[in-house]
């Protein structure tokens, strides 16, 4: 596959890989102490290293239970055609018609592309191995991030009001368990090392499930997801990686569930401005913003300039946030011209040529149909 790979500054990527080791180290040190201490510690039992929850893959158990029910899951609008569901398309019918089976063509057809020879030697073919360790960096943060998706979305069961909330969470539970399982073969089948979370992630993800009550829908529906949305519509047009527009289309529905769910049970204005959760819902965003710098000089391997990602995504969030109802403590316009001028401050001391430019009117998002759905979701914020 060929990129212009972009030329970045050796000895801001080396700083910012320096810090990023004493910020894990301390991070990792302090959650480690005040477990032991029954204090306090890490939320997730989750191993970034091993890219495994606590005890392991459990394969066999996954295959009993969650690729049967997969297999099995039937669609009302099948099973009861008197009904007012509509949940079924036109793949799946026929499908079940066929087999009565849940899973589209397209899904059963990647997953089984992705474990095969074929598909590994393809993705040799495509690929530089810097390629391959720069693709594999960038998925691997929204990697860990969907077993974190997975954790947060079933806290959420208990937090909201009405049965058809509960049915749209459970959905994303079983649509975050399907990201993890199938992004994880994706990412393994380029076998290279997949790295550890950041120490950026790291706090951004746990932020998110120790955040309290409807704020789980900020951290992650709003914040996390868009991150998502933004890697998956940057990297669905690239050979091998097609699966990815799936995942995109099932994250474009998770951002819109804030807004959508506020809208049958709206936030108080004191929700909304009170001081204290707004200064709280920026200290849980701003890991994101070193997080995506993190990734620096992976972006640049593939052509991508990570400023531009880091102002799509900015800008994205900000727009989602303030429609749901999730105040910051500067109106969007504001705190994005912030971001806009530390984005150019740090470029003019690491970038030799830099030029003053809006990073945060980017859009790195590649494809039409990823683009379509963009536009529904953020109307002129995509």
């Amino acid at each position: 596959m060929h990129f212009v790979k972009l030329p970045v500054n050796e000895r801001a990527v080396k700083m910012n890989r320096d810090v990023e080791r004493v910020v894990n180290r301390a991070v990792r040190t302090y959650d480690a102490v005040m477990g032991k201490l029954r204090l306090g510690g890490r939320r997730a039992a989750y191993d970034d290293e091993a890219y495994e929850f606590i005890g392991g893959a459990k394969d066999e158990l996954r295959r009993k239970h969650y690729d049967k029910s997969l297999r099995l899951l039937w669609k009302a609008e099948h099973a009861a055609p008197w009904s007012t569901f509509k949940d079924a398309g036109e793949a799946e019918k026929a499908l079940m018609n066929a087999a009565e089976r849940a899973m589209t063509d397209a899904e059963r057809a990647a997953r089984a592309k992705i474990t095969s020879k074929e598909f590994r030697a393809a993705l040799d073919r495509e690929y530089t191995p810097e390629q391959k360790r720069a693709l594999v960096s960038i998925l691997s943060k929204i990697g860990h991030g969907e077993a974190y998706a997975w954790l947060v979305s079933a806290s959420m069961l208990n937090e909201v009001k009405s049965t058809g909330a509960r049915a749209a969470v459970t959905m994303q539970v079983m649509e975050e368990a399907k990201h993890f399982v199938v992004l994880r073969e994706l990412i393994q089948a380029f076998d290279v090392p997949i790295p550890r979370q950041s120490a950026w992630d790291y706090l951004l993800l746990e932020g998110c499930l120790r955040a309290k009550g409807l704020d789980r829908f900020f951290g992650m529906n709003v914040l996390v997801e868009t991150i998502a949305l933004s890697i998956f519509g940057l990297l669905s047009d690239k050979p091998g990686l097609e699966v990815l527009r799936l995942f995109h289309l099932d994250e474009s529905r998770h951002t819109a569930l804030p807004d959508n769910y506020f809208r049958e049970f709206p936030l108080t204005e004191w929700q909304k401005r009170n001081p204290a959760a707004r200064v709280s819902r920026l200290v849980m965003a701003l890991p994101a913003v070193p997080l995506v710098l993190f990734l620096e000089a992976e972006l640049a391997e593939l052509g991508v300039d990570v400023f531009e990602f880091a102002g799509s995504i900015l800008r994205k969030a900000v727009h989602l946030a303030e429609r749901a109802g999730f105040l910051l403590p500067l109106p969007g316009p504001q705190l994005l011209s912030v971001f806009n001028r530390i984005f150019n401050a740090y470029c003019s001391v690491t970038r030799g040529d830099h030029q003053f430019r809006e990073y945060m009117s980017a859009d790195t998002t590649h494809g039409a149909a990823e683009a379509a759905v963009e536009k529904e979701i953020f109307g002129a914020a995509a």
